[in-house]
């Protein structure tokens, strides 16, 4: 509904039907004069408005006319037009609010063509006094939202729709309240409380305290209906209390899950059972750190076939079940029919870091009897409201990082990914989502280990192509000529998708590569590139990266430290699937309200976790930075 402001400004019929042209009150002649001319659209060419312009009967109606003229050169994206156009009627504004406001309103708009959003937003700034016309504050608002946007500012957005939709029609406004949720939905709760502490714009103020007990209060639904209840009575005119979002109502209505009977499906035995154990490890945990005797947890072995697991969990009375853990499993509990001669696929293994044990898959179908979390993802699936997917994907957390970096402000990232499978997945991963944010793609150049590592990066930051200038030079001109080699100016971030083992190498290079005539410009990488080695020394060759993980890994928690103490030989890959476990327990509780909720979010040790309307569940990490030797969190 909020389209771009190309030709015609946002308004509705009704505000239209209040543009008045005046007649006279002598039988009308041959060709009746316009006593007043429309700022609402310019829908003619400029050429079409100078001369009415010129021909005009009034300073008032040839300075309209001008503001049509540069509207349609904005139109047509002629800022130098519009500029000149505007500067000459600066003197004819008078103290005509309404001139002076689309006079500001247009300047804006050339600067969003010419300079920078801050720029149009600093112009684009009403006085409070003015009293103008709805068409003219539907377009003030509407821009200002389009600004906010587009300078990553979502609360600023919000509230300028929420300013906006008091001068809708019902039926418009509603659709800002859509928009308005869904800004706000993906915030995180405290956020959403120290804004909403702001009374100055009370409409926006009461979305933000709509928003926050929504999330705060989602998995308890006996709670959330008393606060809204609250709520509603503290603001009965607000259009949230009116007329409940959608997914809010749904919300309400959704049960959660209370099972007593909780079954696990886990490789226990086999060659798969030691990567397993840490994530049983993790269940069993969160069940000791707050037991309930009326809540059994079960463990079933799939070593022979996740269907058999789950047949013998259903005959227990499971009511719950968590797992299996690996994809290939839980695509044979998916399929309506796998023949026994059905080939392995490449990828049927565990994508939790990248660990790919091939397993066999027995022919079955196992209808969904009862909701499960299952621990992985599948490509392709048909959703289904008693399903989830919680997996520790890599291919997930580049995209997250794609999220990052453009949070971040980067504009042109430069992506390092080691020339396998998994890196390939992440830099495609990576890849879309910044052609999604972004609308162009970012540079991918694909490494391999050893001296072509060396290559490619010096490659990928131009230091070849410099060289080769050098020597050719040299060659014209002597020896004696010194010169230094040049990098790249135009990258502004590189994200590195590398395996721990390459990251200490992968990193030198890169920083022995830029010139010093180049700032050296912000590094990232994935929790795959994490080092195991935590010493000081190790911290300070890695000084100034930045780095995703899970919360978990990026804290110096009394509860981490015991893990250490009581495994010390765990890998960071084997403790990130301790945490999958302990979190997979906690959810049970939770999924049935973050689903019919997405904006709902829970803190969990492996992240800040949503769940889609398809049951993924998706995982935001944490990011931290080397400095000074040690890892802190940002």
């Amino acid at each position: 509904m909020l389209k771009r402001l190309n030709t015609t400004k946002l308004i509705s019929i009704g505000v239209l039907t209040t543009v008045l042209f005046g007649c006279g009150t002598t039988p009308a002649p041959e060709k009746p004069k316009q006593t007043q001319v429309s700022l609402v659209s310019a829908s003619l060419q400029p050429a079409d408005y100078l001369t009415q312009a010129a021909n005009a009967d009034s300073t008032e109606q040839r300075t309209r006319y001008l503001l049509l003229a540069a509207h349609a050169f904005i139109n047509e994206g002629d800022a130098s037009a519009a500029t000149k156009t505007l500067k000459s009627v600066e003197n004819d504004l008078g103290q005509n609010t309404e001139l002076l406001a689309e006079h500001k309103y247009l300047k804006a708009r050339v600067l969003e063509l010419t300079s920078t959003y801050d720029d149009a937003l600093r112009e684009l700034n009403y006085p409070a006094q003015w009293k103008l016309a709805d068409w003219q504050m539907v377009a003030y608002y509407q821009f200002k939202a389009r600004l906010y946007q587009a300078t990553k500012q979502p609360i600023e957005q919000a509230r300028q729709l929420s300013l906006l939709s008091a001068y809708l029609p019902m039926a418009e406004a509603s659709e800002v309240n859509d928009k308005i949720w869904r800004i706000l939905q993906p915030m995180h709760e405290q956020t959403l409380l120290n804004f909403s502490q702001d009374t100055s714009t009370p409409i926006f103020a009461g979305w933000l305290q709509l928003a926050y007990i929504a999330k705060h209060y989602a998995i308890n639904p006996s709670e959330l209906v008393q606060h809204l209840g609250n709520w509603q009575h503290e603001n009965p005119t607000h259009p949230g209390a009116i007329k409940l979002p959608t997914d809010l109502e749904k919300a309400l209505n959704t049960k959660p899950y209370q099972p007593k009977n909780i079954a696990v499906l886990l490789p226990l035995s086999g060659k798969r059972a030691s990567v397993a154990s840490t994530v049983k490890q993790g269940i069993m945990s969160r069940y000791l750190s707050n037991p309930d005797s009326n809540v059994s947890i079960n463990f079933f072995d799939t070593a022979k076939g996740a269907k058999i697991a789950y047949e013998q969990a259903m005959s227990a009375g499971a009511e719950f079940i968590i797992g299996p853990l690996f994809q290939s499993e839980v695509e044979q509990l998916q399929q309506p029919t796998l023949a026994a001669e059905t080939p392995e696929p490449l990828n049927a293994g565990l994508v939790t870091e990248g660990i790919e044990i091939p397993v066999s898959i027995e022919p079955g179908y196992i209808p969904n009897q009862v909701p499960q979390l299952y621990l992985n993802h599948v490509d392709e699936f048909t959703p289904n409201d008693e399903t989830f997917y919680f997996a520790l994907s890599p291919a997930n957390e580049a995209s997250d990082a794609a999220d990052k970096l453009f949070a971040d402000g980067i504009v042109n990232p430069l992506i390092l990914a080691s020339n396998n499978s998994i890196g390939k997945r992440m830099a495609e991963s990576f890849n879309a989502k910044w052609t999604e944010l972004t609308q162009k793609p970012a540079e991918v150049h694909l490494y391999d280990p050893g001296d072509k590592m060396k290559v490619t990066v010096q490659k990928s930051l131009g230091v070849i192509d410099s060289k080769e200038r050098i020597a050719r030079i040299k060659a014209l001109i002597g020896n004696k000529v010194e010169a230094d080699f040049r990098s790249r100016r135009d990258i502004d971030a590189i994200y590195m998708i590398s395996g721990n083992h390459d990251l200490p190498l992968l990193k030198p290079f890169i920083d022995v590569n830029f010139s010093v005539f180049a700032e050296p410009v912000p590094l990232y990488a994935s929790s795959r590139s994490r080092v195991e080695d935590s010493s000081r020394n190790t911290a300070l060759e890695l000084n100034n990266l930045n780095i995703s993980d899970i919360p978990w890994l990026l804290t110096d928690s009394p509860e981490a430290k015991l893990v250490e103490s009581l495994w010390p030989t765990w890998s960071y890959g084997q403790k990130r699937l301790y945490i999958m476990g302990y979190d997979a327990l906690e959810l049970v509780g939770k999924l049935a309200q973050m689903r019919a909720l997405p904006g709902y979010q829970f803190s969990g040790r492996s992240g800040m976790l949503s769940v889609s309307p398809d049951g993924t569940v998706n995982r935001q990490l944490s990011w931290g930075r080397y400095q000074r030797g040690s890892l802190r969190p940002q």
